[in-house]
This record gives structure tokens, sequence and C-alpha cells, in this order.
């Protein structure tokens, strides 16, 4: 962009530096703007300083401990069901299959949706405004053009129609949470619920917000990451092995090391950014206020110090060395650390295993797929082609 000054790092030490320094000098809300057509104004992904530790505390509670476990069963049913629906024999891309998977778990679980028409009636307006924002150069147009343009044809005027679509199933599924007597374990009823240090709740524009922030990061990341883990294992048939027989033994940590190495080889986001607004010491150099500080992961998770062989899809390297806290960083860190991380990690880890359970993956000999962009994630150029047959 212009008159805009980036610094890029894939430095260890400027991750823990970024992770640990006081977040009102690296703002990460102000580094996220391109998302605000999506997300609105109240997205914790945009705020900055206390209101985004107001928006982190009272959001974090749902998506860590027995309230994760509880939607277990509900993560392996609606992946029994979708993967029973594959072709057999025959390459298919899988990526479409798992957005299917994760918009599900996210309306159940999130939601709280429970009946099939209500699935459909609020996931397919949600659905049509994150195809429109599925490039890059969409939601930069978005940026450079004028959100008062009153024209229904201009970006915006179309945009804007598919999002009043979607806030009238969201603003109407908040309404009939507060209508509904008793105690509910889904996300939105636990947000409702909800209150900050002062007795205040979420306003219904900052749940509204919030809501399409868990449905970006929570649906979107998780099902491009499954495809990613699939397309990696289908083309390392010893690993696809390995992981075969261990799930059959009921082991899980081969399993759990594959989904680390998915995400270091593939990370779905590229990079996490702060601005700067007071100097910064980065390795002995000191980077004035006012720029743009990038941490890579994609480049991080390739250093060969950190990393052996770092082309290689070798998921026994986290069974040898545990992750390190700031070298392996897909889900970013620090205050800003992605708050539905656990739950990602344990829906992968439900989905694989659903898929482990009903088909055999397929090897595949055809060349890795290439990088493609979606919105601002990093997806399978092909959308993760794969074959199975019956387990």
């Amino acid at each position: 962009m212009p008159n805009r000054t980036t610094v890029i790092s894939s430095d260890p030490g400027a991750v823990k530096t970024v992770f640990t320094a006081d977040p009102d000098h690296l703002l990460a809300g102000r580094n996220n703007v391109i998302l605000r057509p999506i997300l609105g104004d109240h997205s914790v992904l945009l705020l900055d300083g206390r209101e985004h530790l107001r928006h982190r505390r009272l959001m974090l509670p749902p998506f860590h401990g027995e309230r994760m476990q509880a939607y277990a069963e509900t993560m392996r049913e609606v992946a029994e069901r979708e993967v029973a629906k594959w072709p057999q024999e025959e390459l298919f891309a899988v990526q479409p299959s798992m957005q299917a998977i994760t918009l599900e778990v996210i309306l159940r679980t999130v939601f709280g949706l429970r009946d099939a028409e209500r699935v459909e009636r609020v996931g397919t307006p949600l659905r049509r405004v994150l195809d429109a924002t599925a490039s890059q150069p969409r939601l930069l147009a978005l940026q450079m053009t004028s959100s008062e343009d009153p024209h229904r044809l201009s970006p915006w005027g179309r945009f804007n129609t598919l999002v009043a679509a979607a806030d009238r199933v969201v603003y109407d599924e908040i309404e009939a949470r507060r209508a509904e007597p008793g105690e509910h374990d889904d996300v939105l009823s636990l947000l409702l619920a909800a209150r900050d240090e002062e007795g205040q709740p979420l306003t219904d524009l900052e749940l509204r917000d919030e809501l399409m922030t868990l449905l970006l990061a929570g649906h979107e990341t998780t099902a491009t990451a499954l495809s990613w883990t699939l397309e990696r294992l289908v083309r390392h048939p010893a690993t696809l092995a390995r992981l075969r027989a261990e799930h059959r033994a009921g082991e899980t940590d081969f399993l759990d090391a594959t989904i680390k190495e998915s995400l270091r080889l593939r990370p779905v986001v590229p990079a996490v950014g702060r601005y700067l607004t007071a100097p910064l010491e980065i390795g002995g150099r000191t980077l004035p206020a006012d720029i743009h500080l990038n941490l890579s992961i994609y480049l991080l998770h390739r250093r060969p110090d950190l990393y052996p062989d770092p082309d290689a899809f070798r998921p026994e390297r986290f069974l040898e060395r545990p992750a390190g806290t700031y070298e392996w960083i897909p889900f970013g860190g620090g205050t800003r650390r992605c708050l539905g991380a656990s739950f990602a990690l344990f829906e992968m880890r439900i989905v694989l295993q659903a898929i482990l359970d009903r088909v055999a993956l397929r090897p595949e000999s055809a060349p890795g797929e290439g990088v493609g962009r979606r919105a601002v994630t990093l997806v399978p150029k092909r959308g993760a082609r794969i074959a199975v047959e019956a387990a």
C-alpha cells in the first residue's frame, strides 16, 4: 500500500519480543483493517487496548476445558455424515467438504442450531458473505470504495445487500436465544450471559461482530487446515500407514503431531502483523514508530535451524521435540493468540478420526498442490484433491 513502511521478520527472537511486549505499543487491530467489511468495528480481531482485552476475557471461557469437550459428539456426527457422501475410488476436491463440516460445526456449537432447516436458513447467507470476499482484490476494492455509496451495483452496494441478509439471521438468532428459557451450552448463550468487570454485557452489535469473527476464524481457517492435512497425507504413504496403524491402536500422539506438522508446513495465515506506536528494538536494531511489523509464519516455520529438512513433511519431528512457543505460531501468540486455537485443534482431531474410521485414504503420486489465496488465507490451489476407498 502507498506511504506504508513494512518490516518483515522470521526470527524467533523477534517473535518473542513482539508477543511479550506492551500491546499498547504494537497494535494488531489496526493491522487487520482489511477484515473490517466482514467483521465490523467491534471484532476482537480489530480491537486494540482495553476494548480488546474486555472482549477477549468475555469470549475466552467457552473455548476451554469441559465446555469444549461437550462439542465432540456434534463434531463427530457432522463429520461422519459428510464423509458418508464422498465418492469412492475417484479423485475429488475435499476442501468444499471440509468447509461444509466446519460451517455446520460452527452453526451448531456457536449459534446453537439443532434442526437442518435452521442450519440451512442461517448458514446460506453467512456463506454468501464469505464467498463474496474470498479474494484479496475484492477485499481491497471494498477498502478503496466508499461504504456510503448508495448504488446497489457498486462494490459496496452489492456487498451491503449480502451483509444485510446475513445480519438479519444473526440478529434473529440473538433475539431467539434471549427468548429461550433454561440453560444452553452453545457459545452464543454463554456470550449472552457473560459480563465484564463492570457487570456490562456485550451489546447486540458487539455480539454480531464477534459471531462473524467466530464464523470466519473458526470455519474458513479450520476447513483449510484440514484440507492441507489431507493433501499432505495422501502424498506421504509411509506417514499415512503409520497414522492408520496408530489410530487402530487407539493412539492419538502421532495424529496430533501430524496436525502440528501440517500447520507448520502449510500455515493457513502466512503472517501476523503489528502497527508500532513506539520505537521497538528487534535483533539489535531499533524500529521507529508508525511502521508495520510482519512476523512471517511461513518463513519462520521453514527455518532449517529450527526444523531440519524444513520442506519435508515429517510429523515425527514433533514427537522428537515439542513445538517451541516462539517457533511454531500458526495461531499467533501473546495477548493476540487465536481464541479458538484449542477448539480448532480439537475439531481437527475429531474430524480426522472420523475420516480414518470410515474410509481409507488412497495414496496419491501426483505432485503436491500449489498454494492459492482465499481472502487472507493460503489454500490448496486445486481444492486438495484426494481419493478414498472403503476402510
